[in-house]
């Protein structure tokens, strides 16, 4: 069973950086598509919203909300992937979650092809 633990959360102010890191502890990466999403404690009730994947071919996408400020990017021989994450706002504030979805795929086809999830991590910003 695959295991993906997340790591960097914490309290930071507005305008500040954050890396968040994940780590799947059996087996490789190598060849998934690896993403973050991210749960809002103003929408509980919400599906988990997409933040950023990476294609196993160097595609990287990203939600709006983020596209300019944060960066993700992997590391297959560390099993990893990071979350970079500048010029932090309020509304950033959340739960991140970094997920995985299926292996070897032609092509991303948008964030719904996630099956595996970490713990999440939380992100807490400041004004």
């Amino acid at each position: 069973q695959v295991q993906l633990v997340e790591s960097g959360g914490g309290l930071v102010q507005a305008g500040d950086s954050l890396r968040l890191s994940c780590v799947q502890s059996v087996g490789t990466l190598n060849g998934y598509l690896m993403g973050w999403f991210r749960q809002s404690p103003e929408a509980p009730g919400k599906e988990r919203e997409f933040v950023a994947a990476t294609h196993w071919r160097g595609g990287t996408y990203y939600s709006d909300s983020v596209k300019g400020r944060f960066i993700i990017s992997r590391d297959n021989d560390k099993n990893t992937v990071v979350l970079w994450m500048n010029s932090l706002k309020p509304e950033d504030t959340a739960v991140y979650y970094c997920a995985r979805g299926s292996r070897w795929l032609a092509a991303y086809n948008g964030p719904t092809e996630f099956t595996s999830w970490g713990q999440g991590t939380q992100v807490t910003v400041s004004s």
